[in-house]
């Protein structure tokens, strides 16, 4: 199959916009794939949506896709538009970090100097601001480790003979509305 030209990916991209939107709206993929079918005979419109599903079988004179076909055709077109909706918007993420992460190598430069030659403490309270701002901004702190233990540091201890009706007391006592569905 030939590669489709820049009109053909354009028309393409508009009916992945457009089966998005519908979908947005509440249209089940049923509705949505007929919408956009190319086939006036299947289109609920009853015109040829440009390269709209089915538009290989049309120009061929041949029927349209079935119910099933046009159901996974835009389930792939609403999952296609979404990644690609996705990927753009993780570049404008790393494009805005880059950005923030420059603004900051201003600023640190200012606070840096103040601090290294006047020795001024806010100065110095400033560039370690910012320092944390950086490394949150591109994660580079590590996350916090946490420890649950027992009495004085010591293990937690599991009573293994623990009948059901103690479970269900301690149960009753942390939660008063399990309490009333025992009873």
């Amino acid at each position: 199959m030939p590669r489709p030209t820049r009109a053909q990916r354009a028309a393409i991209a508009q009916r992945r916009a457009d089966a998005v939107e519908l979908r947005l709206a509440g249209a089940d993929p049923l509705t949505v794939g007929r919408k956009l079918a190319a086939d006036p005979a299947l289109n609920s419109d009853r015109i040829a949506y440009p390269f709209g599903y089915g538009h290989e079988l049309y120009s061929k004179g041949r029927p349209g896709p079935d119910d099933e076909t046009l159901v996974r055709s835009v389930n792939r077109d609403v999952t296609q538009a979404l990644e690609h909706r996705l990927a753009a918007a993780q570049a404008d993420v790393e494009a805005l970090r880059a950005l923030e992460d420059a603004r900051l190598d201003r600023l640190y430069l200012v606070a840096y100097r103040r601090a290294v030659r006047d020795g001024e403490l806010q100065a110095i309270d400033r560039a370690l601001r910012i320092m944390d701002r950086r490394a949150r901004l591109l994660g580079l702190d590590q996350p916090a480790r946490t420890e649950i233990s027992g009495h004085d540091g010591g293990p937690i201890e599991i009573m293994a003979d623990t009948t059901g009706d103690e479970l269900a007391a301690l149960i009753a006592l942390t939660d008063p509305a399990a309490a009333r569905d025992e009873a």
